[in-house]
């Protein structure tokens, strides 16, 4: 940290996400941002004259000289840019998912506890103001569904739709619902790349409640959507749209049948930015030592329920397998 107690930060990996995380940084005075690092000549040079900052083809440049890095380089990368810093003592918040395999996500869990740094997953609608209000609002859910689907574009196609899109609703669900899973049954199939397009889960819960989600990623629109139904309520949360709409049944009031009358509630959020949000509170868990709020053992959790999916669809099995089922005992 400097004189000025100021976190000297850096972006690695400045591409479509990587350009957004370095916008937010530059507005927040509480950090210093040392530079970019992007291995691409021809993007780095774009985006170092864009916004005025320096540039490093190597993260291994920059490692001495930052306390804290996002790290936004493709996901087949994740593991070894992540370790590098984290052997260095330096915080890091990495996006999702956190790794492509359960056993490089413990190594780097072993490393931060190791060396006393933060480890915080970029699941980002954690920080959306719409899941936080649907969540505050949860008492003993008996059916969740989530749909996310977006229109196609070639970000992001390194990975399964399930990695891509689907693990935001896997990871908020898993936060919601305290209790572990009994079983899975998910299927999917490509449409226009050689992985898994469009798919769609049921997840069963220990305690009984029930889980289904769907994702696409080459659906003519674009939808995020959560709904949960309770006893006495049904919460819908629109994540695009940051707004909340609760349903519920008045027993004080009764219509001219005598049955409760419905009532609903909307909730909007304008000018919310929940990336904006994660950056921050990334920050100050740094600064303050507090836990993050989406920790490296969340975005674990949620690679393992991905990855199960992600097989069973691939070997068109039911149920969870018995590899799949030894990582939730």
């Amino acid at each position: 940290m400097k004189e000025d107690n100021k976190l000297r930060v850096a972006v690695v990996g400045v591409g479509h996400l990587g350009r957004y995380h370095l916008e937010k940084y530059l507005s927040m005075p509480m950090v210093d941002l040392i530079g970019v690092v992007d291995i691409n000549p021809s993007r780095l040079k774009e985006i170092t004259h864009q916004y005025k900052v320096r540039g490093f083809l190597n993260h291994q440049d920059i490692i001495d000289n930052v306390d804290a890095v996002s790290i936004a380089v493709p996901t087949e990368v994740h593991f070894d840019v992540a370790m590098d810093f984290l052997s260095k003592g330096i915080h890091i918040l990495v996006e999702k998912p956190i790794t492509y395999k359960i056993e490089d996500a413990d190594l780097l869990l072993n490393k931060a506890k190791e060396t006393g740094v933060v480890l915080q997953v970029g699941l980002v609608e954690r920080f959306n103001p719409a899941v936080i209000r649907m969540k505050s609002l949860v008492r003993e859910p008996i059916f969740m569904e989530s749909h996310r689907m977006n229109l196609f574009t070639v970000r992001g196609t390194d990975v399964d739709v399930v990695l891509d899109l689907m693990i935001h609703d896997i990871d908020i669900i898993l936060d919601i619902i305290s209790s572990d899973v009994r079983d899975i049954h998910a299927v999917g199939m490509s449409v226009v790349t050689d992985k898994i397009d469009i798919a769609n889960v049921r997840i069963i819960f220990e305690n009984g409640t029930a889980a289904n989600l769907t994702a696409s990623r080459v659906s003519g629109r674009m939808l995020r959507k959560i709904r949960v139904f309770q006893p006495e309520s049904y919460i819908s949360a629109d994540c695009g749209k940051r707004r909340v709409t609760v349903t519920s049944h008045d027993k004080s009031r009764k219509d001219r049948h005598g049955f409760p009358r419905i009532t609903t509630e909307k909730v909007e959020f304008p000018g919310s930015d929940p990336l904006a949000d994660e950056i921050l509170s990334f920050i100050n868990s740094v600064r303050n030592g507090h836990k993050p709020v989406v920790s490296g053992n969340d975005g674990k959790k949620a690679l393992e329920v991905a990855l199960c999916i992600i097989e069973q669809i691939n070997s068109n099995s039911t149920g969870l397998n018995k590899r799949c089922l030894n990582q939730f005992l």
